[in-house]
């Protein structure tokens, strides 16, 4: 598996991911994937990563999206993680984390979140292990289908970056 960082010219294989993950009902309360402009726009441009395979095939991917436009939360971000049906359980998602962990020290973000099902048991685990933490939960933060969802918060403090 090679992570390599995401191009416009990865877009379809991307979106098609996404749709993977929203057909699911499990992964977002989106119920439609953007068009490539609107999702460049809303995620941070040099922390957006695909793991392909040794034949050029797109995995999954992961990206940041700033979780505010304001300066005191410059070092916050928010994690997207999509991994193709085809791929999952094969560590895929587990080896785009870690890069993307490392990837946000080295950009100077020091607490990383995700918003995720508490059904999504798989995402909740991933995210655990690499050690993320279960801050609390927004409880019927939205209707998905006509029903109301609950979300975890789940963050990552970095251990090397903003701990002055």
């Amino acid at each position: 598996m090679n992570i390599i960082a995401l191009q416009p010219a990865h877009w379809p294989d991307v979106r098609r991911i996404y749709l993977e993950g929203i057909a699911t009902g499990q992964a977002t309360f989106q119920t439609e994937a953007p068009e490539w402009e609107d999702w460049n726009k809303s995620h941070l441009a040099d922390l957006r990563f695909i793991a392909t395979t040794d034949a050029g095939k797109v995995a999954g991917w992961v990206a940041l999206s700033p979780v505010s436009n304001r300066c005191v939360y410059a070092g916050v971000a928010e994690v997207s993680i999509y991994v193709s049906e085809t791929f999952r359980g094969r560590k895929v998602g587990q080896a785009l984390l870690q890069h993307l962990i490392i990837e946000s020290e080295k950009a100077n973000l020091w607490t990383l979140q995700a918003g995720i099902f508490p059904e999504n048991e798989a995402s909740v685990k991933l995210h655990k292990k690499l050690g993320f933490r279960i801050m609390g939960y927004r409880e019927r933060v939205a209707k998905q289908y006509g029903m109301w969802r609950d979300v975890y918060l789940l963050e990552k403090r970095s251990n090397s970056v903003g701990i002055d």
